[in-house]
C-alpha cells in the first residue's frame, strides 16, 4: 500500500462516497437515474465526461462499471491504439459475453479523426459502452458522428466545500492537521483540482515529522501553483474569452496577462494560435494580420514550448495594437442570415456560366459585361447591401 498514491487510496468506490457533481450523481442526477433504471433496462448509453482535471471523471467511470457489474477496461488515448480496443471487443465476441464491456478512454481528444472513426461502429452496434473523458470542448475535439451517439456530461470544478470534505478524509488517513492559514493556502493553490490537493498534501506530509503541516511545508511540496483554474473558479474557456476580448479592445496589457495565464497552465499553444488566426480575420482591419497570425501558428507548430511563447506574445501584441474593423465579418454574417432565410435563390441568368449551347440559347450569360456596375444579387434581394466600411452606416 505504501507505493499507492493518496488520490488512489482515497478514491471513492460508490456514488454514496463520491464528492461533488451533485447535478449528475445526486437523487435527480442523470447518472443516478441511469443506474437505477438498470434493474429494468439493460441499456446504458455511451458517455463523454467533459470537465477540468481532478473533478472525478475516472472515478465516476469506475463507479458506473462497478454498479453495473460490467467488465471495465481503462485506456489513455495518449498511449493507446484503436487495435487494443478492437482486440478486447473481439475477445468478448469469442467468449459470447452478454453485456457490453465498459471502455474508459481518458483524454479522448488525443485520438485523431481517423482513430475516432474506427470507434464509431463499435459504439453504434453496442459492442462497447464508451466513456470518454476530456478537458477540451468535445464540440471541437470529438467527431460529430461519435458525439451524436454519446451523451455529453459536464463536470464542474470542485467547490471549496467539496475540497474541504476530501481534505478531511485525507488528513484523517494521514493522521495530520492543518492550520486555517495552511488550509486556505492549499485550497487556493489546488484551484479546484482534488488530485493536485491530495498529491501536495501527501508530499508535505512525508516532509514533516510533526503532526501539523504548515504553509512552508506546502510551498516546498507544491513548487509551482496549478494555474489551469483560478481561485474564483474561472476555467480556461473564460480565460481564452478574456484574451480575445482584450485584443478586441486593444488592451495589450490585459491580452498579455491572459496569454501568460494560459501559457503558465501549459495550454496547447496551437489552440491559442488558432484562436488568434480566427481573430485576425474577424476583428483586424489589415489583411496583414492574417499573415502574422498564420506565421505565429506555424512557429508554434515548428518549435513548441517553451520558445513559442515568445511567438505568441509577439502575435498578441501585434493583434491587440492593430486597427480594428469587423466590417467583413459582419457583412458575411448578414449574407449568411439571408441564405438561411431565403434558401437557394436563383442566380441571375446574366451571370450564369453558359457551358453548353442550350444554356447559351436560353439566356445564360446574356448581357453580362465584365465591369458591369449592376447588382448581381438574386432578384428577391437585389439592391441589398451587406458590406459597409467602418463607421459608414
Amino acid at each position: 500500500m505504501a507505493n499507492i498514491p493518496l488520490p488512489e487510496l482515497l478514491r471513492p468506490k460508490t456514488l454514496k462516497d463520491f464528492v461533488g457533481q451533485e447535478n449528475l450523481v445526486g437523487p435527480n442526477g442523470i447518472i443516478q437515474k441511469l443506474l437505477i433504471n438498470q434493474s429494468t433496462n439493460i441499456y446504458f448509453p455511451s458517455l463523454i465526461f467533459w470537465g477540468p482535471p481532478g473533478t472525478g471523471k475516472t472515478t465516476l467511470a469506475r463507479i458506473i462499471a462497478n454498479s453495473l457489474k460490467r467488465e471495465f477496461h481503462e485506456f489513455s488515448a495518449v498511449n493507446t491504439k484503436v487495435k487494443d480496443i478492437e482486440s478486447l471487443i473481439q475477445n468478448k465476441k469469442q467468449l459470447r459475453l452478454t453485456n457490453a464491456p465498459i471502455v474508459f478512454l481518458d483524454e479522448i481528444h488525443r485520438f485523431n479523426k481517423a482513430q475516432q472513426d474506427k470507434l464509431l461502429p463499435h459504439v453504434e452496434h453496442g459492442d462497447i459502452v464508451l466513456i470518454g473523458a476530456t478537458t477540451e470542448n468535445p464540440s471541437f475535439e470529438v467527431i460529430g458522428p461519435l458525439l451524436s451517439r454519446c451523451r455529453v456530461l459536464i463536470l464542474e470544478q470542485l467547490s471549496e466545500k467539496d475540497l474541504l470534505k476530501i481534505l478531511g478524509r485525507a488528513l484523517k488517513y494521514l493522521k495530520k492537521k492543518l492550520g486555517k492559514k495552511a488550509e486556505r493556502f492549499l485550497l487556493e493553490a489546488s484551484n479546484g483540482d482534488a488530485r493536485v490537493m491530495l498529491n501536495v498534501l501527501e508530499i508535505a506530509s512525508s516532509l514533516v515529522k510533526t503532526p501539523t503541516i504548515k504553509i512552508p511545508d506546502l510551498e516546498t511540496a507544491l513548487q509551482r501553483r496549478q494555474y489551469t483554474f483560478d481561485k474564483q473558479g474561472e476555467d480556461f474557456f473564460n480565460v481564452i474569452s478574456a484574451f480575445i476580448k482584450s485584443m478586441r479592445a486593444s488592451d495589450v496589457d490585459a491580452a498579455l496577462y491572459y496569454l501568460a495565464r494560459m501559457v503558465a497552465a501549459g495550454q496547447d499553444p496551437l489552440y491559442i494560435a488558432r484562436r488568434m488566426v480566427v481573430f485576425a480575420s474577424e476583428d483586424v482591419a489589415s489583411p496583414t494580420a492574417l499573415v502574422v497570425a498564420n506565421a505565429v501558428f506555424q512557429a508554434c507548430n515548428t518549435i513548441g514550448y517553451p520558445e513559442c511563447q515568445e511567438n505568441l506574445a509577439a502575435g498578441a501584441v501585434y493583434l491587440a495594437t492593430a486597427k480594428k474593423d469587423r466590417s467583413s465579418y459582419n457583412a458575411y454574417m448578414e449574407a449568411l442570415a439571408d441564405v438561411n432565410k431565403y434558401g437557394n435563390l436563383p442566380v441571375p441568368l446574366k451571370i450564369r456560366n453558359p457551358v453548353t449551347k442550350l444554356m447559351k440559347e436560353v439566356g445564360y450569360g446574356e448581357g453580362y459585361e465584365k465591369y458591369d456596375k449592376e447588382s448581381f444579387l438574386p432578384e428577391k434581394i437585389r439592391g441589398k447591401r451587406y458590406y459597409y466600411r467602418q463607421n459608414e452606416r
